[in-house]
């Protein structure tokens, strides 16, 4: 019996590696666990952008894996993410169904989960025009503002109060996108100056929840036998419970605006109607009388998922760890506190239409994201047809893993990789270096919330700078990751702050 079991294994590697070498696909790592595949690789899940290095720098930039049943192409360099993200970027729109997906993402169709398709691009088009535009963002900046300055108040108090200066700094950042997010959506702050409100922890305890899970795989996902087996159900199970509460919350809010809208016609206000300023629930209430297949309550609460979702630790966690590295390189912090008082001065406090007149500050964010990127794996996708990606054939229905935080980390391409040098973005047009940087992704599914993001995390970090002396609340600085949804530092921040003697009068006015 051993014999023969013998005979079927090396012929069944035997006929792989023939198939394999004639039909030129990309380099497989070896040994190929019948079942599991490579699974046994990824043996450090809070560190998978790393992880992935090690096996790109043994088989390459281009490398096959199957994880469990399902064949995946992990890319590794810039050259190869061009060749999927433009070359084949139609090829390559799609998304894999994933069991999670399903479940949270209103049966794949937020933005996020969609597959390429008439859906997908009336997302698409509503985000850029109604929800994201320039003209949408420069009419809701003082959202922005009255919620920086808020941040700025709250530590300013904080140093007033004297003894230890030291605060975690996550927990305010988290409240200021929250706020912004919140504000922007459904017209209404979550978190208070002094208190939580009720809403406030709801909302933060749904928001961990989520994220706990949100960018998780489920062995249904990589092992399709186990749902016909009944051994997924745990899994499932869970993410119902998660998307139930979540949802209900969702739909309170579509409710709340609903009711709005509709005492406001009673009202007759045409003004209160056509305000420049409605809330993005309010604005997409009023797109779904027009056409209720793209607009349904449940396609609603799915974009408001998501911009809740990629709006508020993505961005918070982006602001930590800029915040981190200028507290480690103060002739960083230095230099761009010398340009703020430049070009802004002391005589009153930054706006965000200064951001315009501060590229260095740009280039701290632009290396922040380069070493910090938000999703340094980015969102999969997958092949609706067979390609070629690096000189390999690439078939259908295999899903891309684009090692983001690798190709942005090259030493191949950046000059000391490790190191913070803001200055290797000075005199770069746009914020794009080919595919080398591309820290909010690229192509039909790059993410849509990339100038709001930038908005947020510049103005936040140029008015800390601007408004306050930092120091480490800790011996040392620790730069360890930790990924989920995003790239989290794995131990939070704990930093001083004290008010600039010049500012302590602006600050003592808000």
């Amino acid at each position: 019996m051993l014999f023969y079991a013998a005979i079927f294994l090396v012929s069944y590697i035997f006929t792989k590696k023939i198939l394999h070498k004639f039909q030129n696909h990309p380099p497989t790592p070896f040994p190929t666990i019948p079942i599991l595949g490579h699974l046994y690789l990824l043996k450090n899940p809070a560190q998978i952008h790393r992880t992935l290095v090690k096996v790109s720098d043994r088989y390459g930039p281009v490398v096959q894996l199957w994880l469990g049943f399902r064949r995946a192409l992990l890319v590794s360099s810039a050259s190869a993410a061009e060749d999927c993200l433009h070359h084949n970027d139609i090829i390559f729109a799609n998304r894999p169904r994933l069991i999670g997906a399903k479940i949270l993402g209103y049966d794949y169709t937020t933005i996020l989960w969609a597959p390429y398709g008439p859906l997908w691009r009336n997302h698409r088009r509503i985000a850029a025009t109604e929800i994201l535009s320039p003209h949408r963002l420069h009419l809701l900046a003082d959202i922005r503002a009255e919620e920086v300055r808020s941040l700025a108040k709250r530590i300013n108090d904080h140093a007033a109060e004297g003894g230890d200066r030291t605060i975690e700094i996550k927990p305010a950042l988290l409240e200021l996108t929250n706020n912004i997010m919140m504000r922007t959506i459904a017209g209404k702050r979550i978190y208070g100056e002094a208190v939580e409100t009720e809403e406030g922890k709801r909302f933060k305890m749904l928001l961990k929840e989520l994220l706990a899970i949100g960018g998780a795989f489920s062995a249904g996902d990589l092992f399709p036998f186990f749902k016909y087996l009944g051994l997924n159900k745990a899994a499932e199970k869970r993410c119902k419970a998660v998307f139930v509460k979540y949802d209900k919350y969702l739909q309170e809010l579509v409710d709340e605006q609903r009711g709005k809208t509709m005492e406001e016609n009673n009202d007759g206000d045409d003004s209160k109607l056509n305000n420049k300023k409605k809330n993005l629930i309010q604005v997409l209430l009023g797109l779904q009388s027009t056409d209720l297949s793209y607009f349904s309550d449940d396609i609603i609460k799915g974009l408001v998922q998501i911009l809740l979702l990629t709006g508020t630790e993505t961005s918070s966690s982006t602001i930590e760890w800029a915040v981190a590295l200028l507290l480690k390189h103060p002739e960083c912090y230095n230099k761009a506190k010398k340009e703020i008082d430049e070009h802004v001065g002391r005589d009153r406090l930054i706006e965000e239409q200064d951001l315009q007149h501060l590229p260095y500050l740009h280039c701290i964010i632009n290396e922040t994201l380069r070493m910090y990127p938000v999703a340094p794996i980015l969102p999969p996708h997958e092949s609706s047809e067979d390609c070629v990606v690096g000189g390999y054939h690439i078939p259908k229905g295999t899903m891309l893993t684009l090692n983001l935080w690798a190709i942005q980390n090259d030493p191949n391409v950046w000059d000391e990789p490790s190191k913070f040098k803001p200055e290797r973005f000075e005199n770069v047009e746009g914020d794009r270096v080919g595919y080398q940087f591309m820290p909010f992704g690229s192509g039909r599914r790059a993410c849509p919330g990339e100038n709001m993001a930038t908005r947020v995390v510049g103005f936040t970090v140029g008015s800390l700078i601007q408004c306050f002396e930092w120091e480490s609340g800790e011996e040392e600085v620790d730069f360890e990751e930790k990924v989920g949804v995003s790239m989290w530092k794995a131990k939070p921040l704990q930093a001083k702050f004290k008010p600039h003697k010049e500012m302590i009068k602006l600050l003592s006015q808000i």
